[in-house]
C-alpha cells in the first residue's frame, strides 16, 4: 500500500480515536478530539497532493479517498448535534447531500461516466472541516457562521452535481 493510501487508511483509524476523546470525561478532551480531527483532515489534503505528485492515483485511492472524509465529517457533525453544540438540521441536509451525490455517482459510472470531484466540493469539504474544528473549540459564533457557509456550499454543489449528470446523460 502506497504512502497517500496509508493516509487515506489513516484518516479513517482516527475517526474512532476522534470519537473517544470527544465524548471522554476528562479536562482537555474536546481540544484533545479537535488536534486529532486536525490531524485526519490534514491527511485528506497531504494524501491527495502526495497521490498527484507522485502519480501514485489508484483505485482504491479514487474510492477510499471520499468515503474516509464522508466518514470523518459525518460523524464529527453527528456527535456536535447529539452534543447540541449544533442543531440537527444542517447535519441532515450534508447527510442528504452526501447519499445522493454518492448515489448519482454511482448511477454516472453505472453509464460508463466519472464524475470527478469538483472544486465547489472541496470547498464544501474544507468549509465543514473548518467549522467543525471552531465548534469543537467553543468558538461557537465562528464555527456557526462557517457550518451555514458549509450548508450553502452543500446545497450549491448538489445543484452543480445535479447539473453536470443531467448534461453528460440522457435518460431515455
Amino acid at each position: 500500500m502506497n504512502i497517500p493510501n496509508q493516509l487515506t487508511t489513516l484518516r479513517v483509524i482516527l475517526i474512532p480515536v476522534f470519537m473517544y476523546f470527544f465524548t471522554a470525561d476528562m479536562a482537555g478532551a474536546k481540544y484533545i478530539a479537535a488536534v486529532i480531527f486536525i490531524a485526519a483532515s490534514l491527511t485528506d489534503f497531504l494524501d491527495g497532493y502526495l497521490a498527484r505528485k507522485w502519480q501514485l492515483v489508484s483505485n482504491f485511492g479514487k474510492i477510499m479517498d471520499p468515503f474516509a472524509d464522508k466518514l470523518l465529517v459525518l460523524t464529527a457533525l453527528i456527535y456536535l448535534a447529539i452534543d447540541a453544540t449544533i442543531p440537527g438540521w444542517p447535519v441532515i441536509i450534508i447527510i442528504g447531500r452526501e447519499l445522493l451525490v454518492t448515489s448519482l455517482r454511482a448511477l454516472a459510472a453505472d453509464h460508463g461516466v466519472i464524475l470527478a470531484a469538483r472544486k465547489l466540493g472541496k470547498f464544501k469539504t474544507i468549509s465543514q472541516m473548518f467549522a467543525i474544528i471552531f465548534l469543537i473549540v467553543g468558538l461557537h459564533l465562528v464555527g456557526m457562521i462557517l457550518l451555514y457557509i458549509a450548508v450553502a456550499l452543500t446545497l450549491i454543489s448538489m445543484v452543480d452535481y445535479l447539473i453536470q449528470l443531467k448534461d453528460t446523460l440522457s435518460f431515455n
